[in-house]
């Protein structure tokens, strides 16, 4: 006899549906979350000296996408306009989304290009594999106030021998010349 296998019952809703809709989730008490936002999947890899971001957006117009890149974030976002109908229920998405991703280093942001084909958009910037190169920083030694102040009277008392060297040369120069003269 064959056993039956019991039915299975979704008590938890599905984690990318509760991601999804976090922006409402977020909303506070009666307020409706900023403008519906709502986010998009996607995948991202580097694949042969390229950065590329893959992002799933069925049945969109690609006229309908707008990126963006500015201070090394790319941001996708579009709008998909919902379709009425009289009777029957709708599981889609509608509305604006947005998705932000930050560049890795070395990305030439001005060889973008972008690509929609079959519900995907595909969005590729090449990225420059030079690192920089681990370096060592030395650091400076900063002097503390008493250091200042035993140099400036170090300064000080130099100066003094200074100018009492000098008038010693001085009066010895004036105590030759007139024994010269005598």
């Amino acid at each position: 006899m064959a056993t039956r296998q019991p039915a299975v019952v979704r008590t938890l809703p599905d984690l990318l549906e509760w991601a999804e809709n976090l922006p409402q989730v977020l909303a506070w008490g009666s307020q409706q979350a900023p403008t519906e936002v709502r986010g998009m999947r996607l995948e991202q890899f580097v694949d042969d000296g390229t950065y590329v971001v893959r992002a799933e957006l069925p049945g969109m117009d690609p006229e309908d996408i707008q990126i963006e890149v500015d201070n090394s974030i790319l941001t996708i976002r579009g709008e998909r306009r919902e379709e009425r109908r009289e009777r029957g229920t709708t599981e889609f998405h509608y509305g604006l989304f947005e998705r932000r991703v930050m560049l890795p280093e070395g990305a030439d942001e001005s060889e973008i290009s972008a690509r929609y084909d079959a519900g995907v958009l595909e969005v590729s910037i090449p990225v420059r594999e030079q690192m920089a190169e681990p370096r060592s920083i030395p650091v400076q030694r900063t002097e503390t106030s008493e250091q200042k102040s035993e140099q400036k009277s170090e300064q000080k008392s130099e100066q003094k021998s200074e100018k009492s060297e000098k008038s010693e040369q001085k009066s010895e120069k004036e105590t030759g010349e007139t024994a010269k003269k005598k």
